[in-house]
């Protein structure tokens, strides 16, 4: 079978570039179609695909700045023209679904989530000042595409990767969509077999909705410790503002995020997540999280429903409020039941959603889509 993958973009090695991984393993001898490539930013794997890029890649320095390109990516996703195969399968949290495929060609869209900046996190991103009326125009364009390429004569089928993105496509778009959960690598990640290191543990994108400030103002505050992985536009501004108790690593290699997982008292989350692939990873590694119960984390992470001893049942634990005190109150709640929390549990949850179930799942979802075409 002939497959055509499609990714937004090829700039970095987040949670949708791990899902683009395992599919290029499903399918290693797809053609990947994406708006910007930067060559050995994600994994080896994706770059042994043929790539197609758009013609903004050409543009100097796009591979930096191409979130500055963003009016133009709806025209440069559709310049982009999928033909000659029996399958298209986009990873799309932006414009990949929008691609041009040749007629009578089946288009499997996995939505990481539409939008957020024109749908669910348009406070969070442009606020309700002056940028936000400035925005509206070209807000009011991209939902308007963001519609147009969603229709069931662009995709066929929709997949969401947790049932919080399944009511989005729902809501925003109108459709139907099933949940296939992403993958998690789970032999990358240990339990350390040792008690855990004093300090906590963030891992960020250093984007508005990821709320890395939450966590460090509060760590700060508290006194604690906190170890930032990663790197991204608000990076500078919050390691200036940043308490003694907060090292900034920027991005590290895989083997010693995975060391750093399995040493943490626990991972903080205080995002409203799509689905939460770092959570799991935490708990892959034995270790709680702390995470704002929202989003994905309500699908991954067990919380601490009563008192301390009843984190033995528990894979973490949930805060109700994106505020300082409510997560103080979560860290307090966290430390008072720290040792009856059990890796072994832990991983076994995270163990669930490990990267054959996915590979599985995706086969059927093909084969229900194409019949007796699927091989």
């Amino acid at each position: 079978m002939r497959v055509a993958l499609v990714h937004d973009w090829l700039t970095g090695l987040r949670g949708g570039e791990r899902v683009l991984d395992v599919l290029a393993g499903l399918w290693p001898d797809a053609d990947l179609y994406t708006l910007f490539h930067v060559p050995g930013a994600t994994t080896p794997r994706i770059d042994a695909l043929r790539i197609h890029a758009s013609a903004l890649d050409g543009i100097p320095g796009s591979g930096r700045h191409y979130r500055k390109l963003l009016p133009l990516h709806p025209w440069a996703a559709r310049r982009l023209r999928v033909e000659g195969c029996d399958l298209v399968v986009s990873v799309s949290h932006a414009v990949a679904k929008a691609v041009r495929v040749g007629p009578g060609i089946p288009h499997l869209c996995y939505c990481l989530t539409p939008m957020r900046y024109v749908w669910d996190q348009i406070d969070v991103y442009l606020g309700r000042g002056p940028r936000r009326a400035l925005a509206t125009p070209l807000v009011a364009a991209l939902r308007h595409f963001d519609l147009r390429s969603s229709r069931p004569e662009q995709v066929t089928r929709f997949l969401a990767i947790s049932r919080a993105v399944a009511e989005r496509v729902r809501r925003h778009y109108g459709r139907d969509a099933a949940v296939l959960y992403p993958p998690i690598d789970t032999e990358r990640f240990h339990p350390s077999g040792r008690p855990p290191e004093d300090f906590y543990l963030l891992v960020g994108a250093f984007v508005p909705y990821k709320r890395e400030d939450l966590a460090i103002e509060t760590l700060g505050r508290l006194g604690r410790r906190l170890v930032v992985i990663g790197e991204g536009p608000r990076q500078s501004m919050l390691k200036r503002r940043a308490a003694r108790s907060i090292e900034f690593t920027g991005r590290i290699p895989d083997a010693e995020l995975a060391d750093l997982y399995a040493r943490c008292r626990a991972l903080l989350y205080p995002q409203e997540e799509d689905f939460g692939l770092c959570a799991l990873e935490a708990q892959a590694s034995g270790r709680p999280v702390i995470a704002y119960g929202r989003g994905g984390a309500t699908e991954t992470v067990l919380p601490l429903a009563g008192a301390p001893d009843t984190a033995a049942r528990a894979t973490g634990v949930w805060f109700d409020a994106q505020t300082g005190d409510d997560l103080v109150r979560a860290i307090h709640r966290f430390e008072a039941a720290e040792g009856f929390f059990d890796p072994k549990l832990i991983r076994s949850h995270a163990e669930r959603f490990s990267t054959p179930r996915f590979v599985e799942e995706m086969r059927r979802e093909v084969h229900a889509l194409l019949g007796d075409d699927a091989r």
